[in-house]
C-alpha cells in the first residue's frame, strides 16, 4: 500500500474463552445485497479482475492498476480478494468459492511474477494467499505465500533496531503498513507448516513495532531518516487494524496474555479517538477509502476469536450506519459512513470497506436510524484548508484545528441525531489572538452570520461558545463553519439533545 497522505490497555487473564460464531450484517439479507451490488458494479468476469471505479472508466487521480488504471492496483486487488473470501466464509456459496480461484488467476495474468517494489503491497498478497490456503487447502496458495514472505523478509535489517523496509532497494522508511501484516502472515505460515522460524520472526517483528511505532495503544505510522530514526505520528485506522490483528494472531499462536492486552490497548484507542460521534471517521478516498476495513476486520477478530465482545456494539452500529448511507441507485457505500454516499463514481476499495464489514460483523437486526453520541472532534471532521495540531495542552481527542484565519477555509461536521427540533451547539475553542467570529450554516442554511468566539487568555486556554435553538432534521445533517474574523483554534463540537 503506497501511502499518499499526509486508551489505556487493560491486562487480561490468560484463560481461554469460547469464540462466538461470526455472522453476517445488520440483517443477513443486507450482506447478500451489498455483495451482489459490488460484484455487479466492479467485477469483470472476462478479465477475472475488479474495475477501479464504479463507472468503469480511468480517472487520473488513482490510475495505478492494469490497463492504465482501468482495473484496481496491486494492493487494492488483494483487499478485494479478501472481500470475496469474506463472502465465501459467510455463505459457503459455490460461486464465491469459484471466484476465489478466479481473482487469483486474473491477478497472475497481469502480474505473473508479482513484481512490485513496495514490500507492503507484496505483503498483502502474502497474507491473502495464506488465507486462501486456509480456506481451500490448495498448495499453490501456500507456496505463493511462502515465496512472497521470503522476498519481504529479505528486506529486514538492523537499521532503527530492526524491522522491514517499506520499499525494495530504497531505504527511506520502516512502517506499520509493511511490518504488521508481515507478522500476521508469519503466524499463518507457522500454523500451516509448523515451522517455528515463522513464529520467531513474527514475534521479533511485533516486538520491534511495539517498541518503536506505538505508545500506550497509540499506533503511529513510520520511522524515517538516519540514526535512530524520526518518528512520524500519522493516525490511520489501517495501522491500528494491522497492529491489532498482528497482536491477536500472536496471542492465538502462543497463548501469551500480553499480546491480547496489546491488541486491546490499540482497539480501545482507535474506537475512542478515530471516530466522528462514534462512527468511524472519514479518511479520504484512494488508499484511505479502504482503511476502515482493516480496523473492522481486526476488531471483529477480537470479538469472534478472543471473546472480546465489548467491541461488538461498535461494529454493529457502524455496519448499520454505513449501510443506511448507501445510495439507492446501486447499493454502494461511500467513504464517509456518517454521510450519504456521493452521486459521483465510487472507487472499488472505498465501496468494498462497507461490504466486508457487512460480511463479517455479527448482525443485531437493527436496521433503523443510528444516532451518534453527540461528541464531534474537529480534527476528525471535514476541514478545507485547515491543519490539525496538538502542541497546546488541554485539548480533547487527538488534537484540534489550528491556523484558521483565511477566507475559504471551512469545517464541516456530518452529524446524525435521534430527533428533529431545536438543538444546542457547543464549540470548544481557543482564541489567543483576540475576539473571533465564524459564519455557521446548518444543512446549507445560515443560522449565525457572526457567531462570536470571545478572546481567551492564550492558545492553551479553552472556552466554549454556545449556539442555542438550532433546528436539526432527524437523522443526517451538516454543520458548517466558514471564516469570519481573526484566528481560531477549534477543538470540538458537543451537540446536545433537543433544546
Amino acid at each position: 500500500m503506497k501511502l499518499r497522505f499526509a486508551a489505556a490497555s487493560v491486562l487480561l487473564s490468560a484463560a481461554l474463552v469460547q469464540p462466538v460464531q461470526p455472522a453476517h450484517a445488520t440483517v443477513p439479507a443486507d450482506a447478500d445485497a451489498a455483495m451482489s451490488a459490488f460484484i455487479a458494479t466492479f467485477w469483470d468476469p472476462a478479465k477475472k479482475y475488479f474495475y477501479a471505479n464504479s463507472d468503469r472508466r480511468i480517472h487520473p487521480e488513482h490510475a495505478h492498476g492494469p490497463e492504465d488504471g482501468l482495473y484496481t492496483d496491486f494492493w487494492w486487488e488483494a483487499q478485494l480478494w479478501e472481500l470475496v473470501m469474506d463472502a465465501y466464509e459467510r455463505t459457503g456459496s459455490a460461486a464465491h468459492r469459484k471466484m476465489i480461484d478466479d481473482v487469483y488467476a486474473g491477478f497472475v495474468a497481469y502480474y505473473p511474477t508479482f513484481e512490485n517494489n513496495f514490500n507492503d503491497d507484496l505483503g498483502w498478497w502474502a497474507l491473502a494467499t495464506a488465507r486462501a490456503y486456509e480456506i481451500t487447502d490448495d498448495a499453490k496458495y501456500l507456496n505463493r505465500s511462502r515465496s512472497l514472505f521470503d522476498r519481504i523478509w529479505a528486506e529486514q535489517d538492523s537499521t532503527f533496531g530492526g524491522g522491514i523496509w517499506w520499499r525494495r532497494n530504497v531505504r527511506d522508511q520502516k512502517n506499520v503498513a509493511t511490518n504488521a501484516p508481515a507478522v500476521l502472515t508469519a503466524t499463518k505460515l507457522y500454523a500451516a507448516t509448523g515451522d517455528a522460524s515463522y513464529l520467531t520472526r513474527a514475534q521479533s517483528l511485533f516486538a520491534w513495532i511495539k517498541a518503536n511505532l506505538q505508545e500506550s495503544g497509540h499506533v503511529y505510522d513510520h520511522l524515517e531518516g538516519s540514526g535512530s530514526g524520526t518518528l512520524v505520528k500519522w493516525d490511520f485506522s489501517y495501522n491500528f487494524g494491522t497492529y491489532i490483528s498482528a497482536a491477536a494472531a500472536l496471542h492465538k499462536a502462543t497463548g501469551t496474555a500480553s499480546y491480547l492486552a496489546d491488541a486491546r490497548g490499540a482497539a480501545d484507542w482507535a474506537t475512542t479517538y478515530l471516530t466522528n460521534g462514534g462512527t468511524m471517521m472519514h479518511e479520504g478516498v484512494d488508499d484511505g477509502g479502504g482503511f476502515k476495513a482493516r480496523l473492522v476486520r481486526a476488531l471483529n477478530t477480537l470479538v469472534t476469536d478472543h471473546g472480546q465482545r465489548q467491541y461488538l456494539p461498535f461494529l454493529q452500529r457502524n455496519a448499520t450506519q454505513a449501510w443506511r448511507h448507501r445510495r439507492t441507485s446501486d447499493n454502494l457505500v461511500g467513504p464517509d459512513w456518517s454521510a450519504p454516499a456521493p452521486s459521483t463514481y465510487l472507487q472499488s476499495l472505498t465501496a468494498a470497506a462497507a461490504v466486508s464489514t457487512l460480511q463479517i460483523v455479527q448482525p443485531d437486526g437493527n436496521t433503523g436510524l443510528q444516532p451518534e453520541d453527540g461528541v464531534y472532534e474537529a480534527e476528525n471532521a471535514r476541514p478545507a484548508g485547515i491543519d490539525s495540531e496538538s502542541s497546546q495542552a488541554g485539548f480533547s481527542g487527538r488534537g484540534y484545528l489550528a491556523g484558521w484565519n483565511t477566507s475559504g477555509q471551512t469545517l464541516t461536521f456530518h452529524v446524525n441525531v435521534a430527533s428533529a427540533g431545536a438543538h444546542e451547539l457547543r464549540f470548544r475553542y481557543a482564541a489567543g489572538a483576540g475576539d473571533a467570529t465564524r459564519r455557521i450554516l446548518v444543512n446549507g442554511t445560515q443560522v449565525a452570520a457572526d457567531q462570536p468566539f470571545p478572546s481567551t487568555s492564550g492558545w492553551g486556554a479553552w472556552n466554549t461558545a454556545v449556539l442555542k435553538g438550532v433546528t436539526l432534521a432527524r437523522g443526517y445533517n451538516t454543520i458548517r463553519l466558514e471564516m469570519g474574523s481573526n484566528f481560531l483554534n477549534l477543538d470540538r463540537l458537543d451537540l446536545s439533545g433537543r433544546r
